[in-house]
């Protein structure tokens, strides 16, 4: 049975999971501004709870992003550190999907409106369907006005709107059933999502692992 390690720092949230003998643990905290420091310490930690080690480690998935880029950034540079050290495979994974994932996991809903807070008056968006407990997403992933984002084209049926881009709702033309806008990305939803990924042969190597920020700009003011 496959061990794998899932971790992300990509929001205001650092969270790391495991699955290990067919158990799965994690260790979540809001900590802005920690996760270089925390992260590290929480890998050691989760795999000394569960009795294991690094070298059992089959592949380890990441926040490829969207989010904030020194987190992205600093979930990448552990992640290819670790998987060059151990010669292990890695499974990026969206943030937008690990809301949506999140979402389905809490709330039980099947159809999620994924949005970020991507600052500079935007929001990283993704819209996404559950199937056989993954949920997927429908058309593409993008960082628009708030004015912009919509549901897909063929939408129907009730959505729920998940992550802190909903903090804009009032700007965003979209019907919902709920939303949660406090919700941050969780690894243990990474981890369900990179199991999905990893049973379909998906992971690559270390050195491929890249950063998904979908703005090219990243420290550009808008114009006005």
């Amino acid at each position: 049975m496959s061990t794998l390690l899932a971790l992300d720092t990509a929001t205001e949230a650092c969270s790391v999971a495991l699955l290990h003998e067919g158990k799965v643990t994690s260790h979540y905290e809001v900590i802005p501004r920690l996760h270089a420091q925390k992260l590290l310490p929480m890998i050691q930690q989760l795999l000394a709870d569960a009795g294991t080690t690094l070298q059992t480690v089959d592949a380890i998935a990441f926040g490829r992003g969207p989010g904030a880029f020194t987190g992205v950034r600093i979930a990448i540079g552990v992640v290819q550190g670790l998987a060059f050290a151990l010669d292990r495979p890695v499974l990026p994974v969206s943030n937008l999907a690990v809301l949506a994932q999140r979402a389905y996991r809490e709330h039980g809903v099947s159809q999620v409106a994924a949005a970020i807070d991507a600052r500079m008056d935007e929001v990283y968006w993704g819209c996404y369907r559950e199937t056989a407990g993954e949920m997927r997403l429908v058309g593409k992933e993008a960082v628009l006005a708030p004015e912009a984002a919509a549901l897909p084209a063929d939408a129907s049926g009730d959505w729920f709107g998940a992550g802190t881009g909903w903090g804009y709702a009032e700007r965003i033309a979209v019907n919902l059933t709920g939303q949660d806008a406090g919700m941050l990305p969780h690894a243990e939803d990474l981890l369900t999502l990179a199991r999905f990924a990893w049973e379909r042969g998906e992971a690559i190597v270390a050195d491929e692992a890249q950063p998904v920020y979908l703005r090219d700009k990243v420290a550009t003011p808008k114009a006005r």
